[in-house]
């Protein structure tokens, strides 16, 4: 660890990544809180997390080949600031609502604001992707697992931790505050990476967009153990988008909370993911990375559960605690195994083609679960039909395991 804390373009990149976490973890609450303000409808909330989530299915592949033909510190430097900009043009969009808002109105705010989640989102895969490839550049092989466990330990502390509560003081504020302060946040991060120096690199031949694309996913595909794991990871974020997307609803008409203890709830599954990743990679390195994927496949279904079937606030925290514990455990293995396996001139498009498959399926998760509960509830109620998405994803992660337990080796 004392190594890592004297690499400067480590600090450097760890605080980026902290201030850019800090600022969606912000996002993770102002967003949904700014929708259930607009509407009661759950097809236009969960439209908002739709279009923030949809740029990871159209344009992670596409971002890979740009991360591997340009400069990646530069490319974040850009994201960030262009993200800078659209966290005012959410505070432009609230200035502009009539002070006698009707609710029957909603659409068209609830459109302007999801093109701008879907414009943000857009830079986050740019930006994200960019900035995973640049972990092998700043630290040692051998320090991968304890830069990624501090890593994740920063981002989850601030994005999950501090960000969420942080975001139900601003609000209470006044709802512009949240988004204030996300731009100053995404200015910082762009200024802090800036400053990273990198040792020359120097980038393939640019061909075409096919070729490149293909090159990329043709590596992944006829790598069985990185497909499995890519499409593992689509089935649990996708069904995890499933159930979340109503969290909100949940949060407000079960258990009654403000936005402060919206924030607070979603900070205690944060804790979780601050003890993980400070104990995970021991963990990993005690039991081994297969065991470790074994127990985080075995424990993913039972938070949903929980989250579905409870309404004590703390239960609640306490399943998301440990539904972000168990996440680090699986991020810890799984991303340190394929920082290695890449190689560095291909990683951009690997990586991207990977968090496709990964990642792709959270937008589509998060406007199937919104459109599950606006179909049920004529059926069930409104109760019933918000828990419904938690039942249908613990059965779902549940079978994942099954299959996982033989299908899911890591060599």
């Amino acid at each position: 660890m004392g190594t890592l804390v004297r690499n400067r373009n480590y600090v450097r990149l760890v605080g980026a990544s902290g201030a850019t976490n800090l600022a969606d973890g912000i996002a993770s609450v102002a967003f949904p809180w700014l929708a259930t303000l607009l509407t009661r409808d759950p097809f236009l909330i969960g439209l908002v997390a739709f279009a923030g989530r949809l740029p990871w299915l159209l344009l992670a592949v596409p971002a890979g080949v740009v991360t591997d033909r340009a400069d990646r510190r530069r490319l974040i430097v850009q994201a960030d600031c262009f993200r800078l900009v659209l966290a005012l043009g959410v505070v432009g969009l609230i200035l502009l609502l009539p002070d006698t808002y009707a609710p029957e109105a909603a659409t068209p705010f609830i459109l302007a604001l999801s093109t701008l989640a879907f414009l943000l989102g857009c830079a986050e895969v740019v930006r994200d992707n960019a900035a995973q490839t640049l972990m092998p550049s700043v630290v040692n092989k051998n320090d991968l697992e304890a830069a990624n466990g501090q890593l994740w330990s920063v981002e989850i502390v601030l994005g999950q931790f501090v960000g969420p509560p942080l975001a139900g003081v601003l609000i209470a504020l006044s709802i512009t505050s949240p988004f204030l302060l996300n731009s100053a946040a995404f200015g910082l991060a762009a200024l802090m990476v800036w400053f990273i120096v990198l040792p020359p690199r120097i980038a393939p031949p640019k061909r075409s967009w096919r070729v490149e694309t293909m090159e990329g996913l043709r590596w992944l595909w006829t790598r069985p153990v990185l497909r499995r794991l890519a499409l593992s990871l689509g089935v649990i974020n996708g069904l995890e988008a499933l159930a979340f997307v109503v969290l909100v609803l949940i949060s407000q008409e079960r258990l009654g909370l403000s936005a402060s203890g919206f924030g607070l709830l979603l900070a205690a599954g944060a804790a979780g993911g601050v003890l993980g990743g400070l104990l995970c990679p021991r963990i990993a390195s005690r039991i081994g990375a297969q065991r470790s994927l074994t127990v985080a496949l075995g424990l993913i279904p039972l938070p949903f559960l929980v989250v579905g079937l409870s309404g004590n606030a703390v239960l609640i925290g306490a399943a998301l605690f440990f539904q972000t514990f168990v996440a680090v455990l699986w991020n810890v293995v799984t991303v340190s195994y394929r920082q290695r396996a890449i190689p560095d001139d291909l990683l951009g498009r690997v990586n991207s083609v990977y968090r496709f498959f990964g990642w792709g399926t959270i937008s589509l998760g998060a406007l199937l679960g919104s459109m599950i509960v606006s179909a049920a509830e004529p059926v069930l109620g409104r109760e019933d039909a918000l828990t419904l998405p938690f039942l249908i994803s613990a059965a779902g992660t549940g079978a994942l395991f099954l299959w996982g337990v033989t299908r899911l080796r890591i060599d």
